[in-house]
């Protein structure tokens, strides 16, 4: 079964161009890295809810979009080397995601899969 890396986050409207190209970038490198997909999501049809939704959970402001996005790997082994290798990329260094997007709001983790249809 693989691993999956998933990920919530806000980023504000102005700044959707800037987190694409950002994201094809990172994208670039986890696949070259041995990432088996890369997928990332704009908000199409996430309400703010009552007590639960996406928007809550990140605290997004009337100003932000929410982004929905994962990493597939073919389990936590190969998911630890490939993460390692990213990280020390140089096309990932610095702080520039930082202008972009509020990642103390960021929610991420790593998840097994059970059942693959």
């Amino acid at each position: 079964m693989t691993y999956v890396d998933g990920f919530l986050l806000a980023v504000p409207k102005a700044n959707l161009e800037a987190y694409k190209a950002m994201a094809r970038t990172a994208g670039d490198v986890w696949k070259e890295h041995g990432a088996i997909d890369y997928v990332e999501c704009v908000a199409d049809d996430v309400p703010y809810g009552e007590f639960t939704s996406f928007p809550r959970a990140v605290h997004a402001n009337d100003d932000e979009i929410v982004i929905f996005s994962w990493i597939t790997y073919e389990s936590r082994e190969r998911r630890d080397a490939i993460v390692a290798k990213v990280m020390a990329d140089e096309r990932l260094q610095g702080d520039d995601w930082k202008d972009v997007f509020d990642g103390k709001r960021m929610i991420y983790g790593g998840f097994r899969a059970f059942l693959e249809l």
